[in-house]
């Protein structure tokens, strides 16, 4: 018998399956489906966060409330995504140097 054989009822495991918090959402903070929440303190304020969601194409309910303190921290978030870092591939063994000597990279600068 396999190590992969499953020693359970196929009923309960396809139930385990289905059930689950999903990670792969379609939805986006920012869109109309799930618009963010933004309270200012001031009319000019609001209307410059409604300058920068226009220009970033982003859905925010705004509200003004003077008593409270100003709370954007699902818009500036949404504005600093951090960036996917990206290296330098590193050349394999057989492939030419980068020195530009003509000899493979093993023989040369490996």
């Amino acid at each position: 018998m396999s190590k992969m054989f499953f020693k359970g009822r196929i009923e309960t495991r396809q139930n385990h399956v289905i059930s689950g918090y999903n990670v792969n959402r379609d939805v986006k903070a920012g869109t109309e489906e799930a618009p963010i929440s933004i309270s200012v303190q001031t009319e000019a304020r609001k209307f410059e966060i409604e300058a920068i969601t226009q220009e970033h194409s982003i859905v925010a309910n705004i509200t003004i409330d003077e008593n409270q303190e100003e709370n954007t921290v699902e818009l500036d978030t949404l504005l600093s995504k951090p960036k996917p870092i990206v290296f330098e591939k590193t050349p394999n063994r057989n492939d030419p140097c980068s020195c530009g000597s003509g000899k493979k990279y093993k023989k040369c600068c490996a």
